[in-house]
């Protein structure tokens, strides 16, 4: 058990917090895409790297992703694939929340990367979303004057839960001053849409084999948090999508830890 150490700062709230000095802030729901395609050496990522200037995960490259918002439980939703309840004995989450969570995933990812999980039926999805059209209703949903009722009901789209794939559940560490309860999914981009650089809160995107991601981290040329760091090394195990989405998982709740490791504050996943 090592860990990553913690700046002194964070080492002394952490220190609070586990003498009970200090409550830790409660974790807001939030869900995660990891967006795949083909690449000519095997599977790759879209990530975004986050502003200097946000407030959380400055710097960081990320897979799309956002808290819930209240009106993704909005049950108006049209809906294919796996029902909220079967989200949610995945997650264990009651239907309530696995609904918003899958709503939030799909919403997430249009307004971060313009690529949209919905299709005008259960079979199909939307080509292309490049339109000026598609980015005044992206602009809408990111400042929640629509929500994404409303946003799929006005185009007479459908919801494909069916092409996310349940990937992982991370807790920020309690040490943390702004947490989320992220719950991580997969999917592959769909044929014919084209993710761009929508600006917002990253002012960098790229495709990318995990390996080549995990290998810039180590070298320090580029910062990972550690459930993008495991993510990724979990996918570069595989040699393709197809191999990614067939891939069994067992999704259990990871919240890393602050732990005093001779001397030193450190932060553990186990």
């Amino acid at each position: 058990m090592t860990g990553f150490p913690l700046p002194a700062e964070l080492a002394a709230r952490a220190r609070d917090i586990n003498a009970g000095l200090m409550a830790p802030v409660p974790a807001r729901d939030a869900a995660t895409v990891v967006l795949l395609r083909e690449g000519p050496r095997g599977p790759e990522v879209y990530l975004l790297r986050r502003k200097s200037t946000m407030a959380f995960a400055a710097g960081a490259y990320v897979f799309p992703g956002g808290s819930v918002d209240p009106r993704d439980t909005d049950q108006a939703t049209a809906w294919a694939g796996p029902s909220p309840a079967e989200w949610g004995a995945v997650f264990a989450a009651e239907e309530r929340l696995a609904r918003a969570l899958v709503c939030a995933a799909v919403r997430e990812t249009f307004e971060e990367s313009g690529v949209l999980l919905a299709g005008a039926d259960p079979r199909s999805v939307v080509s292309d979303t490049t339109g000026d059209d598609w980015e005044a209703d992206r602009l809408a949903l990111i400042d929640r004057s629509m929500a994404l009722a409303g946003f799929l009901a006005g185009r007479g789209l459908v919801l494909r839960a069916d092409l996310l794939k349940p990937w992982a559940h991370w807790i920020t560490p309690e040490i943390e001053e702004r947490r989320f309860d992220t719950r991580f999914f997969a999917a592959v981009l769909p044929d014919g849409q084209r993710p761009r650089d929508v600006g917002g809160e990253a002012d960098q995107v790229v495709w990318q084999r995990p390996a080549e991601t995990l290998d810039l981290a180590r070298k320090g040329e580029i910062f990972l948090m550690p459930p993008t760091f495991q993510t990724l090394t979990e996918l570069a195990a595989y040699d393709g999508v197809r191999e990614v989405l067939a891939a069994p998982r067992e999704i259990e709740t990871i919240m890393p830890k602050a732990v005093e490791i001779e001397g030193e504050m450190r932060l553990v996943t186990a």
